[in-house]
């Protein structure tokens, strides 16, 4: 069950209050860099990406702000640390987000003109408190999620006097038990939208698993509101785990679900390639089918029974099934092709049935 959050507008995207569990990335590219900028984020957004946060480290950053954001699709979120001014010119020119930490921009002084800026321009603004940058009082807490969630907190309710309400929260850890602690006593303390997020959790691999998780328990039961997969990979991977994690729990529908077996003696055909040959093929396709990939007929339409297709591998050949009953034999040299055949024919007859149902 969805927890009962606010609901916040950032530029064109609404989140919270039931919406959709909104999927976010960042650029690793110069911001000051505006062709590069650009092409990264509708790289993002060809895979799916819903928002979009940059770094503005300088002033050059804040003027590429606009032309940026002239250029993409997505809500437009600036990346705040140290000096509130840039917040201010981020704000300025068309931030549709701001996400700082307020406990690293020289006090509640500087905050409060943020948050007078935000209010004048409604713009969004996002708490971002991670364990490396706490609130002064919470410095030397024993407990690392408390200590995550009073820094929250005390920010929430300086916001709340000012009257802005405007607001998104986070308590990042790059430990995953402790941000699972922390956003489940934020989620119980407020009811403004969250945004879930392990940081600094590492390569494609080690961040996938802990981002899957950390986010995996907390989006199972229903905290979260937007989510990023942090990575050291290309920001392109963070939206696709983050779509896959989101899928796998039946909260968001991104595209094919990929079902092949782990491999064995029994196996006749390499499944590996096969598979990621096929993942690779269907990456832009957006029909929520399910595509088995099984190394042997014996099992294969058996244990992939929930499977709207896929092929199992024989001797020089596979079986072709759909809905786990066999349909044909094809050659072993040509499964893929004719696999991707039947799976397109396949998209069709669910679009023309999605535009009939209408």
């Amino acid at each position: 069950m969805a927890q009962n959050t606010s609901k916040v507008r950032i530029g064109d995207l609404e989140i919270g209050g039931g919406n959709p569990v909104a999927v976010q990335s960042m650029t690793n590219r110069k911001t000051e860099d505006v062709a590069s900028t650009v092409e990264q984020i509708k790289d993002l957004e060809a895979v799916g990406c819903e928002l979009v946060r940059v770094a503005v480290p300088t002033r050059e950053a804040i003027d590429a702000l606009p032309k940026i954001k002239k250029q993409i699709n997505i809500p437009l979120i600036a990346d705040i640390h140290f000096h509130w001014e840039y917040a201010i010119g981020a704000i300025d020119a068309g931030a549709d987000k701001i996400r700082i930490n307020p406990g690293n921009i020289g006090g509640l002084e500087n905050f409060a003109k943020v948050i007078e800026k935000a209010r004048e321009n409604s713009v969004a603004i996002r708490i971002g408190v991670n364990s490396g940058s706490l609130h002064p009082k919470y410095g030397n807490e024993e407990n690392p999620a408390e200590a995550l969630v009073k820094s929250c907190i005390e920010y929430v309710q300086f916001c709340e006097e000012m009257n802005f309400h405007n607001i998104v929260l986070s308590v990042k850890s790059s430990s995953v038990v402790n941000s699972i602690k922390a956003y489940r006593m934020l989620a119980k303390a407020t009811d403004y939208p969250l945004h879930l997020g392990i940081t600094e959790s590492g390569t494609l691999m080690s961040g996938t698993i802990k981002s899957s998780v950390g986010l995996g328990v907390l989006l199972a039961e229903g905290i979260g509101d937007t989510m990023r997969v942090s990575l050291s990979a290309n920001p392109v991977h963070e939206i696709q785990v983050a779509f896959q994690i989101l899928q796998a729990l039946g909260l968001r529908s991104y595209g094919p679900e990929i079902i092949s077996c782990p491999t064995c003696g029994r196996c006749d055909i390499d499944v590996i390639p096969v598979a990621e040959e096929i993942e690779k093929r269907l990456m832009k396709i957006r029909s929520p089918l399910k595509v088995a990939i099984m190394g042997c007929v014996v099992n294969g339409p058996g244990e992939a029974k929930e499977a709207d297709i896929g092929i199992a591998g024989g001797k020089r050949e596979g079986v072709l099934f759909k809905a786990g009953k066999a349909v044909r034999r094809v050659p072993a040299d040509n499964m893929v092709e004719e696999l991707m055949g039947e799976i397109e024919k396949l998209i069709v007859e669910v679009k023309e049935k999605e535009e009939a149902d209408k």
